[in-house]
């Protein structure tokens, strides 16, 4: 037997013996393991920004593993199990992926995104940004709904029209803020101006929530030996000055 197929046997094989015998695993629900899964997703995205293939893998794991978990959940309660699971991924792929599965030529990754957005819009989809999940944070949500948006083909034409754009928000933003206009005339013009930045990404094929989570990496780094630098200096952060504090700071810039 091909190894993978053995080794995922012995996962669903695990699985049944800990839903069985184990009093934590027996006690789980569909809603209990939720945040847990969340959790999960997070790790990996971690490990990815990393590059970390250890931890990469081991994250993998800890996701196949709530797979498995919800599967088996789901045939206890007579509605689906792994196998169903499985099916459907595998109908789904095929049936959108025409390029391969069928006669429909695609030579981009472009064309294949348009031909996946207008097939789930001929599967029943009635709404081409239904498919973008409420709970999603709001940078990757922004990301996707543009994404998707330029899918059916409604989008910018050149970088330097989303960029013109972004100078336009940045714009009306400063008026606001200048002229004292209301906090929730402020907020509003501070998401438009996000939401062009994030369209803007995607240009210059940036993912935005990458490129903030390694800068918030980057930050804390340098703080850290900012902090660490003041303790050997016997100083309190609090009771320095910006120009102290950036004394070490430019030195944790230098040092990397």
């Amino acid at each position: 037997m091909d190894k993978r197929l053995s080794k995922f046997a012995e996962l669903l094989q695990i699985m049944d013996k800990l839903r069985e015998k184990c009093p934590w695993d027996k006690k789980q629900t569909l809603e209990s393991l939720r945040h847990l899964t969340i959790e999960e997703t997070y790790e990996l995205a971690d490990a990815i920004l990393e590059d970390d293939l250890e931890e990469i893998k081991k994250e993998l794991g800890d996701l196949m593993l709530h797979i498995v978990f919800y599967a088996k959940i789901g045939s206890e309660k007579g509605s689906f199990d792994i196998a169903d699971v499985l099916e459907g991924i595998n109908e789904k792929l095929m049936r959108r992926h025409p390029h391969i599965y069928g006669d429909v030529e695609a030579e981009t990754d472009e064309q294949v995104k348009e031909n996946w957005e207008k097939i789930k819009l001929m599967e029943g989809k009635k709404r081409v940004l239904s498919g973008v999940p409420n709970s999603l944070p709001a940078m990757v949500k922004a990301y996707r709904i543009q994404d998707k948006a330029r899918g059916i083909g409604f989008d910018w034409e050149q970088p330097g029209q989303v960029w013109e754009k972004v100078l336009e928000e940045l714009g009306e933003l400063r008026e606001v803020v200048e002229n004292g206009g209301s906090p929730k005339r402020v907020e509003e013009e501070f998401g438009d101006l996000l939401f062009a930045l994030i369209n803007y990404s995607r240009f210059i094929d940036v993912n935005p929530e990458s490129a903030l989570e390694r800068t918030n990496k980057k930050f804390i780094r340098r703080f850290n030996y900012l902090e660490e630098k003041a303790a050997e200096s016997g100083k309190e952060l609090k009771r320095m000055s910006l120009s102290e504090m950036d004394v070490f700071w430019n030195e944790a810039k230098d040092y990397e």
